[in-house]
């Protein structure tokens, strides 16, 4: 079974960007953009980890993380712009797991996901990637098998690759793959990416002029093929 996250954000942008992040390391989401929406589909999909904004149009986020409280003990990590240490206080006393101010950082948002699932039980093992058919891919051990046997990729091709292949069927731009997979200190150019990308097929492609794995989507950018 996935493992769900809620994300409770009534910033869409803002949700989608943690949305992303969270996809890319093989969470499944639900996002809702008011209280009573995320009320509503927590009791419905049941997450096994709950992001929780805490200034929400409808009710407060300190309200729906009360609810929640009354009967189930899911993480919840709060996310707000109240910065004083007593905010901070007054959230963890309702039952939050951990307290994060904005602005933060994603990749920060993510790691500490993880960790609490972890404190809780959650077997989050089962976050790596899975590919299709002769790919396997180690997240952990940074490696990547093609029939039983390792592929040796540089540094950015595993990068590439691991990154797409979390979301077969998903389109990638040049920019997307340069900010989810690279990071901003990639210094190379967004068309530089084709050129790792041919050598990445090069290397996991029976026939790199006729790709299976890794699909061009023209005027757009790459994606990785859908599970069978």
């Amino acid at each position: 079974m996935p493992i769900k996250v809620l994300v409770i954000d009534d910033e869409k942008e803002l949700r989608n960007v943690v949305a992303g992040y969270l996809e890319l390391e093989g969470f499944k989401v639900i996002k809702a953009g008011d209280g009573v929406t995320a009320v509503k589909l927590f009791h419905d999909e049941r997450p096994d980890l709950v992001i929780l904004d805490l200034m929400l149009p409808d009710i407060p986020g300190e309200k729906v993380c009360t609810v929640i409280r009354e009967s189930y003990g899911t993480p919840i990590i709060m996310l707000t712009a109240k910065s004083n240490e007593q905010d901070r206080i007054n959230g963890l006393d309702l039952g939050a797991d951990d307290y994060i101010v904005k602005p933060f950082s994603p990749k920060e948002l993510v790691m500490r996901v993880k960790v609490i699932l972890r404190r809780a039980g959650v077997d989050i093992k089962s976050l790596g990637s899975s590919t299709p058919n002769d790919i396997i891919i180690d997240e952990d051990a940074y490696l990547v098998k093609k029939n039983g046997h390792e592929l040796e990729l540089t540094p950015i091709e595993f990068k590439l690759l691991n990154t797409m292949a979390k979301n077969p069927g998903r389109t990638y731009t040049r920019d997307q793959l340069i900010s989810y997979a690279l990071g901003y200190e990639y210094e190379g150019m967004s068309r530089t990416i084709d050129s790792h990308i041919k050598n990445l097929r090069q290397k996991i492609e029976e026939n790199p002029a006729k790709p299976e794995h890794i699909k061009t989507v023209f005027g757009m950018g790459y994606k990785y093929r859908e599970h069978a």
